[in-house]
This record gives C-alpha cells, structure tokens and sequence, in this order.
C-alpha cells in the first residue's frame, strides 16, 4: 500500500513539473518573440537613432524610423508579436506617437517577468507588482507635467519639433495649424486628430490651407478646374440608378421596374442641377449618364471620396450629407442641404482639390513639400507625428524628454520599492528596469556608454532633486532637458506605459499555447 501511495506522488510531481516546464516554455518563446520586435525599433530611439529598411515581396523600399510604420509594415506570424503590434497601433490611434517607447517598456518588462518566474516567483506576484509599479510611474509622470498656457506657448513649438524629428519648418506649419481650427475642437473633441488633416505632395510648396485639401481629382478634365463661390452637395452613395437583377429584368415587371428607376435617376440628376449645386462629392462611383449630364451643366464632381473627407467638408461647409434617395426632393428642399464656401479649386499639377472660405467650421491642412515618393511618404510621417504632439501637449501638458521622465518615475517606484514586503515587491523591480530602458537605448544610439551616462542622470536628478535630467546626446554631458528644449507630451508617456503594462501582463498570464481548430462552418451548417 505505501508503495502505491509513493508510486502516486511521484507521478504527481512528474506531471507537476511537466506543467511548469511547458509554462515557462511558453514564457520564454513568447518574450522571445516580443524581444524580436522591439529589437526592430529600438535601434531609432532618440535623436541619434537610425533608419530600418522594410522591403515588401515586390521589392519595394521603404525607409524610416518612425516605430509606428515599422511596426505596421512588418511581417510577424507569432502570436505575441502579433498582441504587441496590436497595442502599439493603439497607442498610435491614440495619441500619435510614442509607440516605439511603448515597445521598448513592454519587452523590458516582459523580459525581466521572465527572469523573476524562473527564480521561482509566482506569475500571479509579478503581475501584481508590475501594476503597482507602473500605477506609481504614472503618478510620477502626471507631477512631472508641466501644463502649456495656449498655442503660443514655446513649450508646444519646442514639442513639435522634437516630435517632428527637429524639422523647424514641419514644427511650424504643426503649429500654424493648430492655430488655425476650433479650440474647443482641438483641445476637447475626441475624434478630431490634427495629423489626419496633413498632406504632402511632391512638388509642392510646404504651407498651411485655410481650409481642405482632398487627395482626389474631379472625375472628368471637361469639368470646371474652379467653381466660385462654391455651393457643396454632399452625397454618402454611388451617383447612379437602382441595379436591377439579371433575372428579374427577363421578366415584363422587372423590366417595367427598371424603366422607372432609369426614369426616377433622370429626375434625380434634374433636381440635382436646379438645386444650384456647383460641387458635387460622391462616397461611390458616379455613372456615365451622370458625369455626362452633370459636366454639361458645368458641374465639378469628385467620386469615391473616403468617409471622414466627406464628414470634414460638412463640418466645414456647413452642408448636409444625404443618401442617394435624399436626391428626390424637390431643388428647393434640396438646395437647403447645401454646404457653401468661397471655391473649390482643382490643382492640377499637384493633383488635389483644395476647398477654401467654408461658412461653418474654420479648418486648416498641412500641405508638406517633398522631392520624391519615398521622401514625400516620410515627410508626410514627420508631419502627422509633429501634429499629434502639438495637440497632445496643447491637452495634456509635457514633461521632460529625453527619456528623462521615464528615469524620474523610476526613482519614485525605487523608493516605493523600499517599504514592500512580500513576492509583488519583485514585480516591481520588473518596473524599475523597465523604466531604465529608454534612456539607455537612447544614450547607446547616440555611441556613449550607456551603465555610465544612466547612472550619471540619475545621480544629477537625485542632487538636484529634479525630474528633467538626462544626456545630451550631442555632448553625452547631464542636463536639464527642460532648459534645453527637450519636451515630450505628457499623454504620449502615461499612454505609453498603460499599453506597456496592458501587453506584459497579458502575455505574462500565458501559460500555454494551443492551436485552434479549424472554425470553417461545413457544408451542413456545423463547424469542421
């Protein structure tokens, strides 16, 4: 009997440890993967940081070091590099920038999470320390920020330009921009993002639009190239007849049907013309019929217009966005969905359409310059990234850049550090090297010693009792990155370390991955 009961137990710690072999295994390939990433863009952190070239199956060549465009445009098949991406798109979504740093964070701590498992630390006490180490970080964070007093405020130009990769003109059209729509829009509406409203154009002169500039071209060049004062109908439909059915059409009623559509179409377009609109924009496709028609009575029409252009041009033309039915009212009642503004240009050379003097909503767009393709796709990156840091700081203030703030967070959770007890307590220190990371990529891209420099930033913060030192990455000396003009918004870093804290925890949670089985739905309706 006693020889049975001891058979038992070792099969119970056999089967115990094949449990946690398979839990760290999956551990250590999915930090494995996530570090493949970030490895992929740390090395564009910082000033100094380089370039990554991502070429495509056709052999196409793209080059950046923008973290948000490696990160979309590279080809991941693991799962976890798959979650990480995820919540790097988000944290771009969010904020416009910073997922770079968001990375980097959630493979350090993903890293270190791994290494505190393997020294026999539960999972469930690392996750809870890493939430109550990155909790007081962002607490850390939020007293570090200094406030912006409005859009002349010199710390938003000095944010600008260091998001915009320290192009002085891009910082300024950001700027200008910001300037030139609602304040109310700018500081309080959550889905209005200045980035969406930058354009760069090969050829053009860099300024900013009073006003829109849609990327599209009217659908005919006998259409007018200008039309002023423009009066905008607004259509969220394809500018053409009801289709009716092959089937239905062999039939004396289905063929009577489609007279009458064809009928109700003309009457359509007629209403259309007497409504006095002179600028036609479409979500679809418009019929030869139509452009025919329309183009007689010297119409500019734009098809195939994308959603939030559509949205943007009633906002600012103050007109209503009907359906293909709204068209069988009368001109009368059609002409008060009208939206109105000064003209409606086509630039032909630069091949866009340019909407100026709306009589609602001022609006303004970055129009950025470039020489060729490939340069007008990074620049028009620089300039989205300098938008979305004007507007993030203009909302939520900036802290010290540099990876200065990081470095002061980590300070604060090393002394909270010092009064835990109890297996969170290592969790923690998960966050306290975490943390660390930033400012040591960035030291080791600029070509200094990084175990050196870190360590002399934050003997200067602790002196000065200050959370604005880092190292300069020209001179590799400790300064204060306020006086220096080093400024990050402060919602792109409290953004970046929930997504960093989102992503560890939830990979560090897996303990095993299981493929699925195939879902496809057989041909009598149950699952395969």
């Amino acid at each position: 009997m006693a020889g049975s009961e001891s058979n038992t137990a070792s099969h119970v710690r056999q089967v115990s440890a094949s449990e946690v072999d398979e839990h760290l295994a999956a551990l250590v390939g999915n930090a494995a993967a996530v570090a493949a990433v970030a490895s992929a863009v740390e090395g564009t952190l910082g000033p100094k940081g380089l370039n990554c070239m991502l070429v495509d199956r056709f052999g196409d060549v793209t080059i950046t070091n923008d973290g948000s465009t490696i990160l979309d445009k590279i080809d991941v098949s693991h799962p976890a590099s798959k979650l990480l991406i995820q919540v790097a798109r988000a944290q771009d979504r969010e904020v416009g920038d910073g997922t770079t740093t968001a990375t980097i964070l959630a493979s350090a701590l993903i890293s270190a999470g791994v290494d505190r498992v393997r020294q026999g630390v539960p999972v469930a006490k690392v996750v809870e320390g890493i939430g109550i180490g990155m909790g007081i970080a962002q607490e850390a964070i939020q007293q570090a920020t200094v406030e912006v007093s409005g859009i002349d405020d010199p710390l938003l130009e000095k944010a600008a330009f260091i998001a915009g990769r320290e192009d002085a003109e891009i910082a300024g059209l950001a700027l200008r921009a910001a300037a030139g729509v609602p304040e109310a829009q700018l500081l309080s509406d959550p889905a209005f993002r200045l980035a969406d409203h930058t354009l760069a154009k090969e050829g053009a002169e860099s300024q900013v639009v009073a006003g829109l500039v849609i990327d599209k071209e009217p659908m005919s060049r006998q259409m007018p190239g200008e039309v002023s004062p423009a009066k905008v109908l607004l259509i969220d439909d394809a500018l053409e007849p009801e289709v009716i059915e092959e089937e239905a059409l062999r039939t004396e009623a289905g063929f009577q049907r489609y007279m009458e559509l064809q009928s109700q179409f003309r009457d359509d377009l007629a209403a259309l013309v007497l409504s006095g609109a002179n600028a036609v924009f479409v979500r679809k496709g418009v019929c030869e019929p139509a452009e025919e028609a329309l183009t007689g009575h010297g119409i500019l029409v734009v098809r195939r217009m994308l959603a939030r252009d559509l949205a943007r041009l009633a906002e600012f033309t103050g007109g209503a966005v009907v359906k293909r039915s709204g068209l069988r009212r009368s001109p009368e009642e059609l002409g008060q969905c009208l939206g109105h503004a000064h003209s409606v240009v086509h630039d032909r050379r630069l091949e866009h359409i340019r909407v100026t003097g709306g009589a609602a909503q001022p609006a303004a767009t970055i129009l950025v310059g470039a020489a060729t393709r490939e340069v007008r796709e990074e620049r028009q990156r620089i300039a989205q990234d300098a938008a979305c840091a004007v507007q993030a700081a203009a909302r939520g203030g900036v802290v010290p850049g540099g990876g200065a703030a990081e470095l002061y967070a980590m300070r604060r959770v090393q002394m909270a550090r010092q009064n835990m007890g109890g297996l969170a307590a290592y969790g923690v220190d998960c966050v306290v090297e975490a943390l660390r990371r930033p400012l040591w990529q960035i030291v080791s891209n600029a070509g200094f010693n990084p175990l050196e420099k870190v360590e002399e930033a934050i003997a200067a913060g602790v002196t000065h009792d200050s959370a604005a030192y880092a190292v300069n990455c020209d001179s590799g000396e400790v300064v204060d990155m306020i006086q220096a003009g080093v400024v990050d918004p402060a919602p792109v870093k409290t953004h970046a370390l929930q997504a960093a804290r989102e992503v560890a925890e939830a990979i560090l949670r897996i303990s095993v991955v299981i493929r699925k089985k195939d879902e496809r739905v057989s041909g009598d309706g149950v699952p395969g």
